[in-house]
């Protein structure tokens, strides 16, 4: 139950910010904590009915995690989208689903 509210959130708020026709962004930074220092970077952008997001973030000791992931407007009111979250290892991990948002 938490996943599709989350995704319809995902989905109602990319339908939002994808109205343009295209549409980029990047962002990154670093924080520094006891343990070391952090650093993250992401971007996304919207085209053509679809959006996507990238995002990674790189530890102290070197090691990765990433996460990229998309979703499609495949009809009115339904949505498929698919993520894929890569540990330090390697190992990955793909979700992938549709949506469907009826009007109130």
């Amino acid at each position: 139950m938490k996943i599709a509210l989350a995704s319809i959130s995902l989905a109602a708020a990319l339908v939002v910010g994808g109205s343009s026709a295209a549409s980029a962004w990047t962002r990154s930074g670093t924080v520094t904590t006891p343990r070391g220092t952090y650093y993250g970077s992401a971007s996304g952008g919207c085209a053509g009915g679809t959006c996507s997001r990238s995002a990674s973030i790189t530890g102290p000791n070197g090691r990765t995690v990433s996460r990229s992931g998309s979703i499609t407007r495949t009809a009115p009111h339904s949505y498929s989208y698919s993520r894929t979250t890569t540990g330090p290892q390697g190992r990955s991990v793909t979700r992938a689903g549709t949506v469907h948002v009826y009007p109130y």
